[in-house]
């Protein structure tokens, strides 16, 4: 059993440019006590795996060096320890690392079924980005009915999702941010998606949020930036606001931060990340989005359902073109990759 070999997207001399993948051959996994295997069909290509893909961001310990945190696929092995599952169950999941595979082992807590509606490509769309938003938004932002919502990076996958969770969740208004026209007309037009935008390379978004918000501004804010929009957020955050920030896109220091209206406002800002959380943590996540969120994707009860937006799906033989498509900015939507 140890010596089974799988095929999975290896990268030459473990480190370096989109050209050193290559689709090679690893020990297959075997179920350890509560996982199971599941046989991937389609998984997700998301920029933290060019991080690791070039040397700067490791997997968490114990997670499979192979990149890629995002799969859909069948269950083929059961471990001990496991029950609720069957040979052959349809599943999307979230992990540290291993998905670029054609098998995985992985915790039995940290997969969900995936509803028949939805394609592999549509499945495996989900976990990162609709899981990291989830976190944002709802158990660290705690938005609820009739909250304002500030979004960044409205137009990548987590904020798309972001938009469409505040959405779903009550909110009454959803500010979204992005650096072109034709993205910002894309979230509006969006089903469920933003009710205002502000373009936050040539104007200043709080103002935006002030006005959309009736003075009151937002409830919940949804940050990637960091020190650029560290004002501008401050500024745009209602008494008791919460921020989650979920990336440092530029840079880490601000240079002068006033103290005072985090005090008079009562704010709350959080750091997030969701791949370093403990297994407890996730599996808690996972069951939550599973009873309050997966449904939706569907629409079954008349619902507008939650979209998935696919830019691309790529056979994994095209691995290569797979990421420098995301390299280069050129994606609205996922990108997504098939075994083949």
């Amino acid at each position: 059993m140890h010596d089974q070999q799988m095929r999975a997207i290896l990268i030459k001399n473990d480190k370096g440019p989109a050209e050193n993948l290559y689709l090679g051959e690893a020990p297959k996994p075997e179920p350890g006590l509560g996982e199971v295997i599941v046989k991937i069909r389609a998984f997700g290509i998301n920029r933290m795996d060019l991080l690791q893909r070039d040397g700067f961001y490791p997997p968490p310990a114990g997670s499979s060096t192979i990149l890629g945190v995002e799969f859909s696929g069948h269950i083929s092995e059961i471990g001990a320890d496991v029950s609720g599952w069957q040979i052959d169950d349809e599943v999307l999941g979230l992990v540290g690392g291993g998905a670029y595979a054609e098998y995985i082992a992985v915790p039995a807590t940290h997969i969900l079924r995936k509803p028949d509606r939805l394609t592999w490509a549509e499945a495996a769309s989900i976990p990162e980005n609709f899981l990291t938003a989830f976190q944002a938004l709802v158990m660290y932002g705690e938005v609820k009915r009739d909250d304002n919502v500030l979004v960044h990076a409205g137009a990548s996958g987590v904020g798309v999702a972001a938009i469409q969770l505040a959405r779903l969740y009550g909110a009454r208004t959803v500010t979204a941010t992005a650096s072109t026209q034709d993205k910002l007309n894309w979230l509006l037009k969006m089903p469920n998606g933003a009710t205002h935008t502000a373009n936050y390379k040539i104007q200043d978004f709080s103002p935006v949020v002030k006005d959309a918000t009736g003075g009151q501004g937002a409830n919940v804010v949804i940050d990637f930036a960091g020190p650029s929009h560290w004002k501008q957020n401050i500024e745009s955050l209602a008494v008791d606001g919460r921020m989650t920030i979920l990336a440092l896109l530029s840079g880490s220091k601000v240079d002068s931060v006033d103290l005072k209206p985090i005090l008079n406002k009562r704010l709350r800002i959080q750091g997030s990340s969701l791949r370093s959380r403990s297994v407890a943590y996730q599996a808690d996540l996972i069951s939550r989005f599973n009873n309050e969120v997966l449904p939706k994707f569907t629409g079954e009860n008349g619902d507008e359902p939650l979209r998935i937006y696919i830019h691309k799906v790529y056979p994994w033989t095209e691995i290569q073109d797979a990421h420098r498509e995301i390299q280069a900015n050129a994606n609205s939507g996922k990108i997504i990759a098939e075994v083949v």
